[in-house]
């Protein structure tokens, strides 16, 4: 089993149907970009991924961005597959994605996590991680609504 970074040299058609899995287990009714989108050079994101007899086994994501307060990070869409939850490939992503913010002299690296996540919950807390006293507010994009006149 291997923890890595993955780059947009490293896509071929069975990594991103093997991310796309990962993806509709963490989140079965949202919308998936594409991951040469998510990993244009512009985009300041890192890809984490484990891998296990060249499957794809479990994905993080953490952006990376700078703003008066400092130098931030923001990990998302952590999701292991559901046939190696336990065995702590959650942990050696999150760990990855920790090292590479101290390579990017990151002031703070912030996640978010649903309070009904406890696995989750236990492993961010377990590898340094702290709730934060704040709120998050969030303002979606509207869809717009079609209709048709008969």
């Amino acid at each position: 089993m291997k923890a890595a970074i993955l780059n947009k040299n490293d896509l071929n058609i069975d990594i991103k149907e093997q991310v796309s899995e990962l993806f509709r287990q963490l989140s079965p009714n949202k919308i998936q970009l594409d991951l040469e989108e998510i990993l244009n050079e512009k985009n300041q994101i890192t890809v984490a991924y484990c891998e296990d007899n060249n499957k794809i086994i479990g994905i993080a994501l953490m952006c990376t961005y700078k703003v008066i307060s400092g130098n931030k990070g923001w990990i998302e869409d952590v999701v292991v597959d559901s046939a190696s939850r336990g065995k702590g490939i959650g942990r050696k992503l999150i760990n990855l994605l920790v090292e590479v913010g101290e390579e990017k002299e990151l002031s703070e690296i912030l996640l978010f996590t649903e309070d009904h996540r406890l696995p989750a919950i236990n492993l961010y807390s377990s590898v340094g991680f702290k709730l934060k006293d704040s709120k998050i507010y969030c303002k979606k994009k509207q869809q717009e609504l079609r209709t048709t006149i008969v």
